[in-house]
């Protein structure tokens, strides 16, 4: 009874130690989502329009030092625009932006994107491929992330109609002249933790 019960310590004391080694090399880093920041930028015929979205959270999961996963979820209830003032047709762009021909943020308050596969593409560069879910609608992208120490950063183009959000899309509308919206946005993100 007694050389059975060392014989389950040192079971367990080693069961400790490996679990001990899997936690040391795989860490979770949370976003800090106040200095964090996601960038856009829509484009139509006659201009383009330019603001900010916040993260509501978001993790990146890495193992050995070497990013190998992440998810994050975006407040598309704080969607802003930055390039123009109060008075100037803000107010009136970012109610349209949040309408139900855009993202619809009543009834969708989030977009989520979760990492599908990750590969290093030399140094501190990955290649990601994603799910991204906007307006209930999941498809799947694909962006270049640079990690540093405590930040990453990655810029890549959505096209809207995948979600539904086909308002003034000229490769859905036809004779729309000069108020095309481009189906193409593109997102510079920043990433602090």
């Amino acid at each position: 009874m007694i050389k059975k019960m060392k014989n389950l310590k040192t079971i367990a004391i080693a069961l400790v130690a490996v679990l001990s080694t899997v936690t040391a090399t795989a860490q979770d880093k949370k976003i800090n989502t106040s200095k964090s920041k996601i960038e856009w930028v829509g484009k139509k015929v006659t201009g383009e329009h330019s603001g900010t979205i916040n993260f509501k959270e978001g993790v990146l999961n890495f193992k050995s030092g070497k990013l190998t996963g992440g998810n994050f979820t975006v407040d598309m209830t704080s969607i802003e625009v930055t390039d123009l003032k109060a008075g100037e047709g803000k107010e009136k762009l970012e109610g349209h932006l949040k309408a139900a021909d855009f993202f619809g943020t009543d009834t969708h308050k989030e977009s989520k994107l979760v990492f599908k596969t990750v590969k290093s593409a030399g140094g501190n560069k990955y290649a990601v491929t994603a799910d991204l879910t906007i307006k209930g609608i999941t498809k799947p992208v694909s962006f270049d992330i640079t990690v540093a120490k405590n930040s990453a950063v990655t810029e890549f183009k959505i096209d809207r109609t995948k979600y539904g959000i086909e308002y003034n899309s000229g490769s859905i509308f036809d004779g729309l002249g000069d108020k095309v919206i481009y189906d193409d946005f593109e997102l510079t993100v920043n990433l602090q933790f």
